[in-house]
């Protein structure tokens, strides 16, 4: 089964940080499935923030190059996205994604969503 579990969002000022975490089901780690982080904001479609590949590459969207980073502890099975220099415009809710890496490409979306975490950046 496919269980993916967002914590770490809150409330902070423009400038300030944050780190969100995605517990993933051993499911997820077994199966060697592409993992990302999406957000979505109020009349915003839904939006890739970054992909992490199979290989350990990791494409970030043109608004996270340089302010967010993902990394990730396999023992934990948990994925992290370290938010930093936040603006108002990053407030979304914020997603972790999985799905196999096959799938997601012949679909170009992935079928499993965790069901988020808030981040609200105030100015």
């Amino acid at each position: 089964q496919v269980q993916l579990v967002e914590s770490g969002g809150g409330s902070v000022q423009d400038g300030g940080s944050l780190t969100l975490s995605c517990e993933a089901s051993e499911y997820v780690l077994a199966n060697q499935f592409c993992v990302s982080w999406f957000r979505e904001s109020p009349g915003e479609d839904r939006e890739q923030v970054a992909v992490t590949y199979k290989d350990g590459f990791i494409a970030y969207a043109q608004f996270a190059k340089g302010r967010f980073l993902v990394s990730s502890d396999s023992a934990k099975r948990t994925l992290y996205l370290h938010l930093k220099s936040l603006k108002p415009e990053d407030t979304a809710m914020y997603y972790c994604a999985a799905d196999s890496c096959e799938e997601w490409t012949r679909e170009g979306w992935p079928n499993y969503f965790g069901q988020g975490t808030q981040v609200t950046v105030s100015a």
